[in-house]
């Protein structure tokens, strides 16, 4: 068996990021499942204004925070975490979220998940492989590279099955669009 070169494959890669950019478009822009992924927080303007003074910098932070399971055991730890709240806080800039930045990212994230799809296809297939064996293993492997990695956001820091799993559901679509690119373009 002859196998697939991944700079063989430049046009399904390509071809398949751009459709998942484009699909992705839709389940955000149209479709509602995601409106509903994040809650307002009981008196956000007084919470708002209670975080201003501090100006936490971007970044990921938990409360209450132990630097080692040592301090977890901790009276005082516990004590806090007993009290409550107890929250995991991502922070942004502050101003205009910058959603071009993020819309590339997302573009060469979608290409370097056509890039597995076309390296763990290309070692298992030859040229000419079928339809159905092309869409089963490219699709496979972008499902893995698009959904597999959110559910361990909901097992470690309690993010909603929902919202993750509608989150693997968009997974799902853009493996299919990833999977079916490579079954149509796959050299003969």
């Amino acid at each position: 068996m002859d196998m697939v070169s991944i700079p063989s494959l430049w046009l399904p890669i390509l071809l398949s990021a751009v459709a998942v950019f484009l699909v992705s478009s839709v389940v955000h822009m149209v479709l509602p499942h995601h409106r509903s992924d994040f809650g307002k927080v009981p008196s956000e303007d007084d919470v708002m204004a209670a975080l201003r003074k501090f100006d936490i910098p971007p970044g990921e932070y938990v409360i209450p925070h132990a630097a080692s399971t040592e301090a977890m055991k901790s009276s005082e730890y516990v004590d806090k975490t007993n009290k409550g709240p107890v929250a995991f806080i991502t922070v942004l800039p502050t101003g205009p979220m910058a959603i071009g930045t993020s819309l590339i990212q997302w573009f060469v994230y979608s290409v370097v998940v056509g890039i597995l799809a076309a390296y763990v296809t290309g070692r298992t297939l030859g040229s000419g492989a079928s339809y159905l064996e092309v869409f089963r293993f490219a699709g496979t492997t972008a499902f893995i590279a698009y959904t597999m990695a959110l559910w361990q956001n909901s097992i470690w820091y309690k993010r909603n099955w929902s919202t993750t799993a509608k989150s693997s559901f968009d997974g799902i679509l853009y493996a299919l669009v990833t999977a079916g690119m490579f079954g149509w373009l796959w050299p003969s």
